[in-house]
């Protein structure tokens, strides 16, 4: 969808909760496209897992658009990717069993 979708995305979110509290990033792999690309359209965060040298430049460059920059991706958390399906009644469940 591209990372103007992602920003959009987050932004609905946060507005539709606006008390919770969460940060979001972008998960661009070793594409280089994809990382400049979310970085230019300044979303909050980008994960970038490609060469060390290219890893640098980039970071240099969300540094200049005040773009949070990761070289290394978080711990999973909550992966809902195999509920994608699910009914709103299995992911409420899931979220609460998370949440505890």
């Amino acid at each position: 969808m591209g990372p103007g979708w992602f920003k959009a995305l987050v932004a609905a979110a946060r507005e539709a909760v606006p008390d919770a509290r969460c940060s979001s990033l972008l998960d661009c792999g070793y594409n280089v496209g994809a990382a400049l690309a979310a970085i230019r359209a300044e979303v909050e965060g980008v994960i970038f897992t490609g060469r060390p040298d290219v890893a640098h430049r980039l970071a240099d460059i969300a540094r200049q658009h005040g773009v949070r920059f990761e070289t290394k991706r978080p711990v999973d958390a909550l992966d809902l990717a195999e509920e994608f399906f699910a009914s709103q009644e299995d992911l409420v469940r899931r979220c609460a069993e998370f949440l505890g």
